[in-house]
């Protein structure tokens, strides 16, 4: 297996015969969980029991036991899962108490350019991005940009970003 953008379906096709086993990679990928070789599973320095898995997932643990068993006899996956690592913190949450503002865009995600024609324009206004995250569209089901910006975004600067041909929907959270 390639790691490349089609890796999703890819591990959907290792895991096709199994129910929860791709709920189970799905929950290690959006917490940044990996792999060991003697089959532990950490996110970032910090040892994750099957059972907290299991339990976040709502699977036994013995589906999560035979997950990370999988992944270890497989190279590909062993390759992508011994080298995940957590993405950071997120400051969507958080962005009332800092005085920010998030911009959550809804676009095709199959469109190139979304995220630079939002950043140009953000920029155009004096708006600085503190953070950007942005959904795989192969495992999230509604696909989304989130930009935190510092302040408040101004009409025009939304009609703008309304405006752009690929956006379905915009949204501010304070």
């Amino acid at each position: 297996m390639r790691v490349s953008a089609g890796v999703w379906p890819e591990i959907r096709k290792e895991f096709a015969r199994q129910s929860a086993r791709p709920d189970v990679v799905r929950m290690m990928v959006e917490c940044g969980m990996s792999v060991s070789s003697d089959e532990k599973v950490f996110v970032g320095r910090v040892e994750v029991d099957y059972s907290a898995v299991a339990r976040a997932v709502g699977v036994d643990r013995r589906v999560v036991k035979q997950t990370v068993q999988q992944i270890r006899r497989s190279p590909s996956l062993y390759t992508i899962f011994s080298r995940t690592k957590p993405l950071g913190t997120s400051l969507v949450d958080l962005v009332g108490l800092l005085g920010y503002s998030a911009v959550v865009v809804e676009a095709d995600p199959r469109s190139p350019g979304i995220m630079a024609e939002v950043a140009v324009i953000l920029a155009r206004h004096g708006m600085v991005v503190r953070q950007a995250l942005a959904d795989d569209e192969d495992m999230v089901q509604d696909a989304k940009m989130t930009l935190v910006v510092e302040g408040k975004l101004s009409g025009e600067a939304l009609g703008e970003l309304n405006a752009i041909k690929s956006v379905r929907s915009i949204k501010i959270l304070k």
